[in-house]
């Protein structure tokens, strides 16, 4: 039987049905066992799959829109009310027309913190256990081992900029190694006993002296635009260690490339650069205590599922008229 036929049937014998009133999703870069799976779990939502080519025709009386979003799809869209990021970072889809619009904007943050934690952890124990070194061919023989140094962590101070939801993931791990978290955050954190304490941004600079590695996982927002520069740097503790997970645009390089020339800084993991990807013959790449990744840290063997899992919740919560998960602030941009 067509869904009108049900939907009519279930009017007139007086029960609620959701096909009555259908929600026309689009749906771009998942698979076709993805969008079945997502289809299974709420009928009272057509999910259309949209090739780049057809997207802005499919969007004209679409209802939501997952995965991309862009002034041309939001001006097509007069029916738009809903548009589901697949990462954390939404600055690409902060359009004028989005800001503008009452489209809710909602993003993946959050399920992104375990492997982005475990990648920013692993950039630090590569340089404080001289992995950088061993790795590659360049293993010291024996009688070299005391030719650098290798770092504890247990005792150490981590200051880490962004406590969101990476930004905690990594907290409760270095916890784990016995150092002492320092958050930097604009929010209110409730109490938990792996922060020993948090501050705002505006005193940044007072807490960077006393980090050991400082940890950047805060989005990319006009506020976090720059936000460590040659002043930055140049307050941070000589032998600590810089690793950078969120964005690159929240750093200067120069400023960076200035420390690790100067030998404030014993090292730095960057799985995100300024620019993106960073050249080949950028300065950066010449130290042998920097170890860069290409945006690579929100990427695992579970990261999918766990994505699939929130578009599913937030459908049903879109079709139903419930409160979505991840609710973007567009003016804060996060």
């Amino acid at each position: 039987m067509k869904r009108w036929a049900i939907a009519l049937a279930a009017v007139l014998a007086g029960v609620p049905c959701l096909y009555a009133q259908n929600k026309k999703i689009v749906v771009v870069g998942l698979s076709p066992q993805e969008i079945r799976e997502i289809q299974l779990h709420e009928p009272g939502a057509t999910i259309v799959a949209a090739t780049r080519e057809r997207l802005l025709s499919e969007v004209v009386d679409a209802d939501a829109l997952l995965g991309t979003v862009s002034p041309a799809l939001i001006r097509a869209g007069k029916k738009l009310k809903w548009v589901q990021s697949y990462s954390a970072g939404v600055e690409n889809y902060l359009t004028p027309e989005l800001k503008a619009s009452d489209i809710i904007l909602t993003n993946a943050k959050i399920i992104q913190g375990p492997e982005i934690a475990d990648h920013a952890m692993a950039l630090l124990l590569a340089l404080t256990r001289g992995m950088n070194v061993a790795i590659g061919g360049r293993g010291l023989r024996a009688g070299d081992r005391n030719a650098y140094p290798l770092i504890e962590l247990n005792g150490k101070t981590a200051v880490i900029i962004g406590v969101g939801g990476i930004g905690m993931q990594i907290a409760v791990r270095a916890h784990a190694f016995g150092m002492t978290i320092i958050g930097v955050d604009p929010k209110d954190i409730p109490y938990t006993p792996v922060l020993s304490r948090v501050v705002p941004p505006d005193r940044l600079e007072e807490v960077l002296p006393l980090a050991d590695v400082v940890f950047v996982s805060a989005p990319h927002t006009p506020q976090t635009e720059g936000m460590l520069s040659e002043r930055q740097f140049s307050l941070m503790k000589t032998g600590s260690y810089f690793v950078a997970v969120s964005r690159g645009r929240l750093y200067s390089s120069e400023a960076l490339v200035k420390a690790l020339e100067t030998r404030r800084l014993a090292g730095a993991g960057l799985d995100v650069t300024n620019p993106e990807p960073l050249p080949k013959e950028h300065p950066l790449r010449k130290f042998d205590n920097v170890i860069i990744t290409p945006h690579v840290a929100g990427h695992s063997d579970l990261i999918q599922r766990r994505l699939l899992e929130l578009i599913k919740e937030n459908v049903r919560r879109f079709v139903t008229g419930k409160p979505l998960l991840n609710i973007v602030d567009k003016e804060k941009g996060y």
